[in-house]
C-alpha cells in the first residue's frame, strides 16, 4: 500500500507539474492597479493575478511595457495578458466576467487655473496631455484623433510622469488621468498644486484581459472568475485592497 501511495503521489506531482504554466503579464505602470515588478506593493491587480494563478499551480511573469506595445504584443500572442484594461482598449481580447475594479477619468489643471470642464468643446481652447494607446471612450478618442493641435499624446513607461511635468511647467493646460493613479504618482514624485477640473463620465470597469491568439486565454479568464470569487469569499480580496488604501469594488 505504501508503494502504491508513493506511486500515486509521484504521478500526481508529475500531472500538476505538467499542467503548470507561466502566465506572462505586460502593461505600463498604472499604480495602484499595477506598479513596479518585484516591489513590496506591485499593484493590487498583480497581487490578485499572483493569487488567482498561483492557487491553480501557475506562476506569473510580470514586466512593464509601454501600453501600445503591450496591447500589440499580447494581441499577437507574444504574451498572455494585460492588466488595467477597459473593454474599449482591446475589444478583441478575451475578458473574464469578473472585473477587477472601477475607474473614472478626470481633467486636472494647475491650482491657479480658472478653466473647468464643460463638455468636450471646452477642451478645444486648451493644450491637453493624454497617453498614446489609452482608450478614453469612443467620442473622446475621436476628438483626440481629429484635433492633434489640441491633444498632446505621449507613450513609454514614464508617460504619466512626463505629462505631470508638462502640466507643472505650463507646457500643457489640462492633464487627463485616473484620479487614483494620478494621486499615487504625484505623491511618489512629491508634486502638488493641481486641482480636479471635471470628470469625463461614469466609472468604467477594469479587467485583466488575455490574448485572442492563444487557446489558453479561455482557461485563464475562467481561473480569474473562479479565483476572484474565492478570494472575495475568504476575505483575502479585501485584505489585498486594504494594502493599497482601497476597498472591494462590489
Amino acid at each position: 500500500m505504501k508503494n502504491l501511495a508513493l506511486i500515486f503521489a509521484s504521478t500526481s506531482l508529475v500531472s500538476i507539474s505538467a499542467n503548470a504554466a507561466t502566465v506572462s503579464i505586460r502593461a505600463d505602470e498604472w499604480f495602484p492597479m499595477n506598479g513596479e515588478p518585484g516591489a513590496s506593493k506591485p499593484g493590487f491587480m498583480i497581487e490578485l493575478a499572483e493569487r488567482v494563478f498561483g492557487d491553480a499551480g501557475h506562476t506569473v511573469d510580470y514586466k512593464l511595457m509601454p501600453w501600445e506595445r503591450a496591447l500589440d504584443s499580447v494581441r499577437k500572442g507574444d504574451f498572455d495578458c494585460v492588466v488595467g484594461a477597459y473593454k474599449d482598449d482591446a475589444p478583441d481580447f478575451v475578458f473574464p466576467e469578473e472585473h477587477w475594479g472601477l475607474d473614472n477619468t478626470a481633467f486636472y489643471v494647475q491650482e491657479g487655473s480658472d478653466w473647468t470642464f464643460n463638455g468636450y468643446d471646452s477642451l478645444l481652447t486648451q493644450k491637453v496631455a493624454v497617453i498614446n494607446g489609452y482608450a478614453y471612450g469612443e467620442e473622446f478618442d475621436q476628438l483626440v484623433k481629429e484635433n492633434p493641435q489640441v491633444f498632446q499624446g505621449i507613450g513609454g513607461n514614464d508617460a504619466l510622469e512626463k505629462n505631470i511635468k508638462k502640466l507643472e511647467a505650463g507646457r500643457v493646460d489640462v492633464l487627463v488621468e485616473s484620479p487614483s493613479v494620478l494621486a499615487a504618482k504625484m505623491k511618489d514624485m512629491g508634486v502638488t498644486g493641481f486641482k480636479r477640473a471635471g470628470d469625463m463620465g461614469e466609472p468604467s470597469k477594469m479587467y485583466i484581459a488575455c490574448s485572442p491568439a492563444k487557446e489558453s486565454s479561455k482557461d485563464y479568464v475562467k481561473l480569474v472568475d473562479e479565483g476572484t470569487a474565492k478570494l472575495r469569499e475568504s476575505g483575502d480580496l479585501e485584505k489585498i485592497m486594504a494594502n493599497y488604501g482601497m476597498t472591494d469594488w462590489k
